[in-house]
């Protein structure tokens, strides 16, 4: 399961560089798409200079979401998720 896991992450990556279309939304907004998906997939990072930041990286219907959030966010129970080191994110 997690080499399973770590192939959909790259591809979600790997669609983000070919497609360029990485929708950024507010943390709100991102618990609501994951309402839409059936088995969700997110990558998600921790990091931050003064506090910890939380970021989250999904595909839904095409388009990767993104938000970052300084708190965890609540996700459902069948999520697979996987621990990325970092996520960048173009500015």
């Amino acid at each position: 399961m997690g080499a399973a896991a770590g192939a959909a992450a790259a591809a979600i990556v790997q669609a983000i560089k070919a497609s360029g279309v990485l929708v950024r939304v507010e943390p709100d907004e991102f618990s609501r798409i994951l309402t839409r998906v059936k088995d969700p997939l997110i990558v998600m990072a921790e990091g931050g200079l003064f506090g910890t930041t939380y970021k989250y990286l999904i595909g839904y219907k095409g388009l990767a979401f993104y938000t970052k959030s300084s708190a965890p966010l609540t996700l459902p129970p069948n999520t697979e998720l996987v621990k990325a080191g970092s996520i960048w994110v173009p500015g």
